[in-house]
């Protein structure tokens, strides 16, 4: 059996992407590759979640061409993105995991074990017959990664997953995210905390008013920012 094409590397090409007269990305050129997680970086409207949209292919690009391992017209199967507020079904935890698993055509006989298996590797095993819309935010967003992960992606993408969540929760779902890339998936992932980013990272993209200024290994990115708009950003000054 031929394996699966693989999504990596993904690879911006001069991509723009514009609203109107309002240009959102201008002219990205970025390969993103197999490794440690890449974070995007940057203050609010930099354009984050629309790279992000992009990478999943919920968006084309106005200019330039977007491509999955080489291919422009690849599905989204071994892809999958969660949202900063997480939707729920009106089901119970481990019906949850069961639609995801359904849809990502996971054989009936095996659906169970996998349930188990996916609510066991997110904490949520003793609350799999709760439902899903009284679990707490942080425990919400845990079971829609595990969700995602019923897909198999090769790649997640990440839309700030933790930035509505207490300190205790968000290291609860960076520990999910450092295991799941530690598996083998890439994670990539849009954040405005750069404690996470410290934490999380192994290359930095790094977007300000639409423009890419630094894709970096995370070390080199907080110790050496090649750019004034890193430095100032770092530092924590408004960045124009």
């Amino acid at each position: 059996m031929r394996a699966p094409a693989s999504n990596l590397p993904l690879v911006f090409d001069d991509v723009s992407l514009s609203a109107g007269a309002t240009t959102i990305l201008d002219r990205i050129c970025l390969t993103i590759g197999l490794g440690a997680p890449t974070l995007v970086l940057g203050p609010n409207g930099a354009g984050k979640t629309s790279l992000l949209r992009l990478c999943m292919g919920l968006l084309s690009p106005t200019r330039g061409v977007v491509s999955w391992g080489g291919r422009i017209d690849g599905g989204p199967e071994r892809r999958a993105i969660l949202f900063q507020k997480p939707v729920m079904l009106r089901r119970s935890v481990a019906a949850n995991i069961a639609y995801g698993l359904a849809h990502a055509g996971c054989p009936r006989g095996l659906r169970a074990q996998r349930t188990e298996e996916l609510l066991d590797s997110v904490g949520l095993s003793a609350l799999a017959s709760r439902p899903a819309r009284r679990l707490s935010g942080g425990e919400q967003q845990r079971l829609a990664l595990a969700r995602a992960l019923a897909r198999q992606p090769e790649i997640l993408l990440l839309d700030e997953p933790t930035a509505s969540l207490d300190p205790a929760a968000t290291r609860f779902v960076e520990e999910i995210i450092l295991a799941t890339a530690h598996s083998g998936t890439k994670i990539i992932m849009a954040s405005h905390d750069l404690g996470q980013v410290r934490r999380l990272a192994g290359d930095v993209v790094f977007l300000v008013h639409g423009r890419l200024f630094e894709h970096a290994d995370a070390s080199d990115f907080f110790d050496r920012p090649a750019t004034p708009q890193a430095a100032a950003f770092i530092r924590g000054d408004l960045v124009l």
